[in-house]
């Protein structure tokens, strides 16, 4: 097929089905590594709509280098764990040998610079598989395609992390947006659970941080 007649296919397809079809490329195309650093950003992108500081995005990126670091020096290269840092919060996902692995790796994470605060959610279990790795970002795909389908909501201000068919949800907030989020993606198929990890804000301090960010609920009818 001609490439302006495959260009063309491509532009009337929906936003969600391109980022579907990107994404689901990535998966086949590119290996797996058991350490994972920032698997919730495609690409690990700063984006302008961020409601982070700039500072503070360049700290969280620091942050994940630095945990992946140390997380190869105390554990090796076999483990899985998956970190993920918003605003200084450190998320921790995926799987380790036992309890006192599990306890050791907090504990190193929390002595990692400029970390405000870590969330374990590492199951003691052997590491899961390419195939639930790769489906784990699948789900995570058609979570972000669902935000970014939902009129009252700026897709920008979530930040997804999918294990093992559990969906967490980071982002600076309000009630009514977590509110909202949390609803659309329990609508996802695939999804088995929504832990929310938000820093809530008010409506009125998203005005005045971010006032084109203010978005209104669509009206209802």
């Amino acid at each position: 097929m001609p490439t302006s007649d495959r260009t063309s296919r491509l532009s009337q397809l929906p936003r969600h089905a391109l980022l579907i079809a990107a994404l689901a490329a990535a998966v086949v195309s590119s290996a797996c590594a058991p350490l994972v650093i920032g698997g919730a950003m495609v690409g690990g992108a700063l984006v302008a709509t961020d409601r982070r500081t700039s500072g503070t995005q360049v700290e969280d990126e620091g942050i994940e280098y630095k945990a992946a670091a140390r997380i190869r020096d105390n554990f090796g290269g076999n483990t899985h764990v998956s970190v993920n840092s918003y605003n200084r919060l450190l998320l921790l996902t995926g799987e380790v040998a036992s309890e006192a692995d599990r306890v050791k790796l907090e504990n190193v994470m929390a002595g990692v610079e400029n970390v405000r605060t870590v969330l374990n959610e590492t199951g003691v279990m052997p590491p899961s598989s390419v195939s639930t790795r790769s489906n784990d970002l699948l789900t995570a795909t058609k979570v972000k395609a669902a935000l970014v389908d939902a009129p009252d909501l700026l897709s920008n201000a979530f930040y997804v992390v999918v294990e093992r068919d559990t969906v967490f949800l980071m982002g600076r907030v309000t009630e009514r947006e977590a509110k909202r989020a949390t609803e659309i993606v329990r609508g996802v198929s695939s999804v088995k659970k929504v832990v929310r990890a938000f820093e809530i804000i008010s409506e009125d301090e998203l005005a005045r941080t971010v006032p084109s960010q203010a978005k209104s609920p669509a009206p209802t009818k």
